[in-house]
């Protein structure tokens, strides 16, 4: 079992330097609501959900919640993106939060990728001090009609170094050991009718 020091590490290295965010809201809850554009004929993609990551800590908890959402008109890359990620990780009897804007969600079958910049924190999180504010961080998703689902984390670079590149992520390598996701990959839609290839994972 880790020790008390490397239990202080271990929140830092989950992310492998995870960003900083602008400011520090109140404790913890629902997820920002982020607008979504306009309705009119075009292609969409959604991610919704809340799950536990395997991690190897045993007293440890990390848990990603995603409402993400993107259009696209041609291509693979999508025209508008919004929504909100959060990243939990609980501690030491602590739950520091990190929550983030999207600014790009791609989807292609059962897998997805989500990155976005933080926008605030649990009070006192490690990130205000180790991080440029709005770091961006990328999140990965594989959400298959049968099986495992698995969860990636791209991590944060370092005050002075690039930042992460849009809509940029690892492999989905971690499995979810609880809770689940809903990937409604890219279809069709004139106004308002869902798009095809519905899969949840619970």
């Amino acid at each position: 079992m880790l020790d008390k020091a490397l239990r202080a590490t271990a929140l830092l290295a989950l992310v492998a330097a995870v960003a900083a965010p602008v400011a520090v809201a109140a404790p913890a809850p629902a997820l920002l609501t982020v607008a979504a554009p306009a309705s009119g004929a075009v292609t969409v993609s959604s991610l919704k959900g809340d799950a536990r990551m395997d991690y190897p800590v045993a007293d440890q908890e990390v848990r990603v919640s995603v409402d993400a959402h993107s259009t696209y008109t041609v291509g693979s890359i999508p025209q508008h993106s919004w929504g909100t990620f959060r990243i939990s990780h609980f501690q030491d009897g602590e739950l520091y939060w990190g929550e983030f804007k999207v600014d790009c969600l791609t989807t292609g079958g059962p897998t997805a990728t989500v990155t976005g910049r933080l926008v605030r924190t649990s009070p006192g999180h490690p990130w205000l001090t180790m991080l440029e504010p709005r770091t961006r961080m990328g999140v990965s998703f594989l959400v298959p009609e049968r099986g495992e689902a698995r969860i990636g984390l791209s991590g944060a670079t370092k005050k002075g170094e690039p930042s992460l590149t849009k809509c940029m992520a690892p492999a989905a390598a971690a499995k979810v050991v609880d809770g689940g996701y809903t990937l409604r990959d890219r279809g069709r839609q004139d106004v308002s009718p869902a798009p095809r290839a519905d899969r949840s994972v619970r």
